[in-house]
């Protein structure tokens, strides 16, 4: 089989290092299985994503010495984040949800791999049509039609999938076209990936995805969750903590083929 993997950032702010080096492992990845490795621009963020930013990225991408191919953006598949959620509402796997992230952290009575697990408020409610709301998928009731699934990430082995560890998450969320579990999934059966890389920071949210291509019917991959790299305080580099740039390197002259380089032995030492 051949071998694709592909690297999706949000155009919401500038690559960092922690990019550049989920970019790299997913790039030669490919590149060492003869593979091909896909660039897919995850802009649906609302008044967050930046469409001058996806150029930005490719110039990030070219200097660390990658080649890509482009695949159709977020912001081209609302049709087919639509008619899934659809799919799974006719069957009765959705039900809307009002709360809001206070009134979930103040029900709760657990954390879950994305903070407060939900405890089910709405499900056991009628709904009030006056509120926005966002649709949930009844995990449980996903699972009854599903049965037993597994999954394999390269690193860790064979998985059980168990989706219920986090509540019932979030499918279609109140203020956007799709949850990040809903299109991503969706985005890479599209793309014809094969090879899942992302940092080990999403490897709960793959017991979600592969529940939800078992109810939609997609293809499943095989996953490969790669360490992370984390700032001095051992927290890992984000956006919104203002982690240095990767176009402010290039632009200050750094030479990206030896930072690509650097980073692919730092991968190394990570183990992954």
């Amino acid at each position: 089989m051949e071998i694709v993997t592909r690297f999706a950032p949000s155009p919401n702010g500038p690559l960092h290092l922690g990019h550049a080096l989920a970019a790299i492992v997913a790039h030669d990845l490919a590149r060492e299985a003869g593979g091909r490795f896909l660039l897919r621009i995850e802009d649906i963020d609302g008044p967050r994503s930046r469409p001058d930013m996806a150029d930005e990225f490719r110039r990030d991408l070219e200097w660390l010495g990658l080649e890509w191919e482009d695949v159709p953006a977020q912001s081209t598949r609302l049709d087919s984040y639509a008619a899934a959620a659809g799919r799974l509402r006719e069957r009765g796997l959705l039900y809307p949800c009002t709360c809001t992230r206070r009134e979930i952290e103040v029900a709760a009575s657990r954390k879950g791999p994305e903070g407060w697990v939900y405890p089910g408020t709405c499900k056991r409610r009628p709904p009030d049509p006056a509120l926005p709301a966002a649709l949930r998928l009844d995990i449980e009731r996903a699972l009854e039609a599903t049965g037993e699934l597994r999954w394999i990430d390269a690193l860790a082995g064979e998985q059980v999938a168990d989706p219920g560890r986090g509540g019932d998450v979030v499918i279609v969320r109140k203020d956007l076209p799709a949850s990040y579990h809903l299109a991503a999934t969706l985005d890479d059966a599209a793309d014809g990936v094969t090879l899942v890389t992302r940092g080990a920071d999403l490897f709960e949210a793959t017991h979600v995805h592969r529940l939800l291509q078992a109810l939609l019917g997609l293809p499943v991959p095989r996953w490969h969750h790669h360490r992370l790299l984390l700032d001095g305080e051992g927290r890992k580099l984000a956006k919104r903590r203002g982690s240095p740039a990767l176009s402010d390197r290039r632009e200050a002259g750094e030479d990206g083929l030896m930072l690509a380089r650097q980073l692919r032995f730092r991968n190394l030492q990570l183990g992954t």
